[in-house]
C-alpha cells in the first residue's frame, strides 16, 4: 500500500490544484469571492463574510452585479491557504485576460475580485468580465471546443469571448416516431439529439465530458447523515432559490 501525501500549509501549492478534486488559493491579506459550500478546509487566519456585509459595499459594487445569486455567496478574507472542492467533481483554475465568460453558475466555485461577475441573460447562467483567475467546478474533465458547434444544453459548462447560443430544436426527429411515441404516453424528455444549443462566431466553448449536470444540494444545508449535528434543510432566506431554479434560472 503506498503512503499517503500528508500537505502542511509549506507544502500545500499556491493557486493551483492539490488533486484533479481539489484546490487551493492562497490568500495573502487578499480577498476572493467564494460560492458558499465550497471550502472544505483552511489554514491561516481566513474570514468569510455574506455579500451585502457593509464594509463589503465598494467591493460588491466594482465586482459583483448579480442580486439573483448573491445569496449563495461570500467574500473570503485575510491571510492563509484555502482547499475549495466540490462533491468530487473535477475543479481547475483558468485565467481570464481582458475577457468575458460566461459559466453556468452551480459550476462557478470562486473568483478574484478583479475580475466582475455579472447576471447573464441566459437564465442559470453568470458572466466574468476582466482579468483574473476564477475556480469552476464540472463533471468530468473540460472539453474546449470553437464554433460552429451545436452542443447537448447537459454537457455546456460556458462559453468565452462568442455570442451567446441560440435554441436548435431538430423537428424532423421531435415529429417523428420517438416525437409520437412521447406525445402520446408522456415518456422520454427532451435529448441532447433532439435539442441543442447553437453558437457561431468566434470564440471558445467550454464543455463537461458529460452529459449528466451536476447535482446541487441547497446552499446551506447540512446533510442529514449519522453524527452531524443539525443534519437536514437550512430555512431559505428571501431571495435563494431551489435547485431547479438556480440551474436553470426559472
Amino acid at each position: 500500500m503506498s503512503t499517503p501525501v500528508v500537505f502542511d500549509p509549506m507544502t500545500l501549492p499556491s493557486d493551483d490544484n492539490v488533486n484533479s478534486y481539489t484546490f487551493c488559493v492562497e490568500l495573502k491579506g487578499s480577498r476572493w469571492f467564494l460560492q458558499k459550500g465550497k471550502m472544505i478546509a483552511y489554514y491561516g487566519q481566513i474570514n468569510f463574510d455574506g455579500i451585502g456585509h457593509g464594509r463589503f459595499d465598494r467591493l460588491v459594487r466594482s465586482s459583483f452585479h448579480s442580486p439573483l445569486h448573491a445569496s449563495d455567496w461570500v467574500v473570503a478574507e485575510g491571510s492563509g491557504k484555502m482547499l475549495l472542492a466540490d462533491r468530487a467533481f473535477d475543479v481547475n483554475s483558468f485565467d481570464l485576460e481582458e475577457g468575458n465568460l460566461t459559466i453556468r453558475s452551480g459550476n462557478l466555485l470562486a473568483f478574484d475580485p478583479s475580475l466582475a461577475l455579472k447576471q447573464s441573460i441566459v437564465p442559470g447562467f453568470v458572466t466574468l468580465i476582466g482579468t483574473g483567475k476564477f475556480v469552476a467546478a464540472s463533471n468530468g474533465p473540460v472539453v474546449f471546443m470553437e464554433p460552429p458547434l451545436r452542443v447537448d444544453p447537459q454537457a455546456l459548462v460556458g462559453w468565452a469571448d462568442c455570442p451567446s447560443p441560440c435554441h436548435h430544436y431538430d423537428h424532423g426527429y421531435m415529429t417523428g416516431v420517438m416525437g409520437g411515441i412521447r406525445s402520446l404516453t408522456g415518456i422520454g424528455g427532451v435529448s441532447g439529439e433532439e435539442h441543442q444549443f447553437e453558437f457561431v462566431g468566434a470564440g471558445t466553448v467550454l464543455l463537461q465530458s458529460s452529459e449528466a449536470l451536476m447535482a446541487e444540494q441547497a446552499t446551506g444545508a447540512v446533510p442529514g447523515e449519522p453524527g452531524v449535528p443539525g443534519g437536514g434543510s437550512a430555512p431559505r432566506m428571501p431571495g435563494q432559490l431551489g435547485d431547479l431554479q438556480r440551474r436553470f434560472g426559472l
